[in-house]
């Protein structure tokens, strides 16, 4: 109690020495870390500030009782006084529990001090500190472990290392089981992106090959067929000719093209083969690691379970409204967007420059992609703080219900931050636009914008990629490393004035002081949400862009080696933790592989032209081929049937133009109605996404079947333990009868 409290606990060593992080090399220099006989080892040390004496103000002249003091103790914090007193009884329990102190020669006035703890090998043994069975450590072997710093930073903490193995043995010695299953969880991960990697450049390779062989794209590139297109805007936008569009037909087809089902069902399947291939590790792990029997030490406060649900209501009212009003904020995030875009594409459309005009989507899809991302990574950081204190107004019981309480709060929040403009242009983007003559108006002003002439796949891909690679890029990497350092260097100017006043007077920095300045370890919840949400770009819209495995796996040999140096070099060093598994996590990933089966079932029906393209071929091509598909999907429109105002201005000679969409001619009774091919196309759509996700979760529960979750090494370990056990517990059985036997016979005689 009191050392939660009243004091700092800083574990800097357990015969394993922190490395600073202002060096390129470890210091693990042995001067320092020893008690000042040379002998015993700095094992734990703990810190405590000393307040300055002016923080108590009183008037000039006049002395301050004990009365006051206590006064103003319980008015605010303990008086100096009384914290001697309870670091006093403090260390004397430490004493009275074996351990050996050293105290620093000088106290200072103000600011931290430092006593070192020593725990002798008898205590370690007592309270079973080092598992000696499972490691087999004898105490003079202690000392090797000082070394497990030289190695960390060599082989695990340096960019240069990005090819070798992870030493996960080792990150599990000197940072505990929690962290060493997180590194481990990572390592997997990064493995198994490497076949995604190469499949996903196989399908994008197929994609640039067959470019040139592909009729849809062909006609669409074809002046001959002069397909003249309805007006992008109203008045100010003249008729175009498809063919124009042509850049952008051969892009959407390096996408969106018959392997890219393939590589849906491959992903789909790689999601549950890296779930499956995780579990064996993780109880590798947990066999190796002797963690198959532990336990969670949870700590209940008295004062929190006696809250009732009258008491938690004002909390959860809180986090629930909270929460809707970050949704909302999102969405408006997004609908602000849209409102830029459609803004600025009529206001590019009106201008009379002609090269304006001609790049109107481009301008306006690339900035609006970079407001997107801006806005993400501004959100981000508001909702990581906004769940800490939605969950501090729940009052968790335990530190495990905190923490799920708050990765699920903060996934919750960033998922839909991160997801919202994709989803949008994935399955809402030109679905509620309208037709020519009857369109759908923002601000009764602006039409609703449409997909561009190759579709909605390639504008998905952009947004996808510039999302994505922009997170990595400035999240993930930029703000890792630029923050830290930036406060470091705030840190450093803020001590410098008193450091300077007191450079003659103080001895050189011990390791101690050093590894105090560095910066506080605060959780695994930043690491792993940055990844799971790696994990939903690779896994949820994959379908769009192939390449997002490659990305994500170099991302993440870089972002192996940044975590290993950040933990190693710019942080103290944490508690070790003991766990079992990753916890909550593997839930949340377990549901986002199901969930990514059915988006990227709805991506392939609904946003890409994979089903239209089958229906053609196989119902209405009088060929059996692709010839013709462009004007099937084409349909008719009277320039005549134009509302005032909104037809171009010089129109000419053009009485018909056609727009993407399945609807009936002008001449039809049932003018500008679905068409029969929409219907059809739309069974199609809906029957496809059925077949796939029945057709992938039936796979994936092969795959999860065919996988055991045990190694089949461990399986054969436990049947010999089981086997040993049995004939230990039937051998003492033998004795005791034995032992019966002979009192037995000797009670006759």
């Amino acid at each position: 109690f009191y050392l939660t409290v009243y004091f700092t606990f800083l574990l800097i060593s357990l015969g394993f020495p922190q490395v600073v992080g202002s060096t390129s090399t470890p210091q693990c220099n042995t001067e320092g870390l020893y008690f000042s006989d040379g002998r015993r080892k700095v094992d734990y040390v703990l810190v405590f500030h000393q307040r300055r004496h002016s923080s108590i103000r009183c008037p000039v002249g006049t002395s301050v009782s004990q009365d006051r003091l206590s006064i103003a103790a319980n008015a605010g914090e303990p008086a100096d006084h009384e914290m001697r007193l309870i670091r006093q009884e403090f260390e004397a329990n430490l004493l009275e529990a074996g351990l050996e102190i050293e105290r620093d020669k000088e106290v200072k006035a103000h600011g931290p001090s430092f006593t070192r703890l020593h725990a002798p090998w008898p205590v370690l043994s007592c309270y079973n500190l080092v598992n000696l069975q499972h490691d087999n450590i004898h105490p003079h072997w202690l000392s090797l472990f000082s070394v497990c710093c030289q190695v960390l930073h060599e082989e695990w903490a340096r960019y240069s290392a990005f090819y070798k193995y992870q030493p996960i043995d080792l990150v599990r010695k000197y940072f505990g089981e929690k962290i060493g299953l997180y590194f481990a969880w990572l390592g997997v991960y990064t493995q198994l992106l490497i076949p995604a990697s190469i499949v996903g450049i196989i399908v994008f390779g197929y994609g640039v090959a067959t470019v040139d062989t592909d009729i849809p794209s062909l006609e669409m590139c074809d002046e001959r067929l002069n397909f003249t297109m309805c007006p992008l805007c109203d008045g100010a936008c003249d008729f175009w000719q498809l063919s124009t569009a042509c850049g952008t037909a051969r892009a959407s087809h390096l996408f969106d093209n018959p392997a890219t089902v393939f590589f849906a069902i491959f992903m789909s399947l790689w999601a549950v083969l890296f779930l499956e291939h995780w579990k064996r590790r993780q109880i590798s792990l947990s066999f190796s690691w002797d963690l198959t029997g532990i336990e969670e030490d949870e700590v209940h406060t008295t004062a929190i379970d006696k809250l009732t649900w009258k008491d938690r209501l004002p909390g959860y009212f809180i986090n629930v409204s909270s929460i809707l009003f970050m949704f909302g904020l999102t969405f408006s995030a997004v609908f602000g967007v849209i409102v830029y875009r459609i803004t600025v594409s009529a206001l590019m459309a009106m201008s009379p420059d002609p090269e304006t005009k001609s790049n109107v989507r481009v301008t306006v899809t690339a900035t609006a992609v970079i407001i997107n991302l801006v806005v993400i990574l501004i959100l981000d950081e508001i909702y990581g703080a906004v769940a800490v204190w939605l969950t501090e107004l729940e009052i968790p019981k335990t530190e495990t219900n905190f923490e799920e309480r708050l990765i699920l709060k903060a996934f919750l929040l960033k998922f839909m931050n991160a997801y919202a403009p994709i989803f949008y242009v994935a399955f809402f983007k030109g679905r509620f636009a309208g037709r020519p003559g009857n369109y759908v108006y923002v601000f009764n002003d602006y039409r609703m914008e449409e997909c561009a002439p190759g579709g909605c796949l390639i504008e998905l891909c952009i947004q996808l990629s510039i999302i994505m690679l922009g997170k990595q890029l400035i999240q993930n990497n930029i703000f890792e490393i630029g923050i830290p350092k930036l406060k470091k260097l705030v840190r450093a100017l803020k001590d410098k004035g008193s450091a300077e006043t007191e450079k003659e007077e103080e001895r050189p920095p011990q390791q101690w002081n050093l590894d105090h300045a560095l910066a506080a370890f605060e959780g695994l919840t930043p690491e792993y949400m940055e990844m799971i949400i790696q994990f939903g770009f690779v896994s949820l819209f994959v379908a769009s862009f192939p390449l997002a495995p490659l990305f994500a796996l170099l991302n993440n040999v870089i972002e192996i080696r940044l975590d290993a140096k950040k933990f190693v070099t710019e942080l103290r060093r944490p508690v070790a933790i003991r766990a079992k598994d990753i916890g909550i996590w593997y839930n949340i990933l377990s549901g986002m592989g199901k969930f990514s089966v059915i988006i990227n079932a709805f991506v392939i029906s609904f946003t890409s032209d994979f089903i239209p393209r089958l229906v053609y071929q196989y119902t209405y091509s009088q060929t059996g081929t692709m010839h013709g598909f462009i004007d099937y999907t084409l349909s008719y429109f009277n320039v005549s049937n134009f509302k005032p105002g909104t037809a171009p201005q010089n129109s000419g000679d053009i009485t018909v133009c056609r727009y993407k969409d399945y609807r009936e001619p002008p001449w039809s009774p049932d003018a500008y109605q679905f068409s029969k091919q929409y219907w059809c196309v739309l069974a199609a759509r809906l029957a496809f996404v059925i077949l796939f996700q029945n057709l992938v979760m039936f796979l994936s529960l092969v795959v999860a079947w065919v996988i055991p979750d045990v190694p089949k090494t461990i399986m054969e370990q436990l049947k010999r333990e089981k086997k040993l056990l049995v004939d230990v517990f039937l051998r003492e059985e033998k004795e005791k009868f034995q032992t019966w036997k002979r009192l037995e016979i000797k009670t006759e005689l």
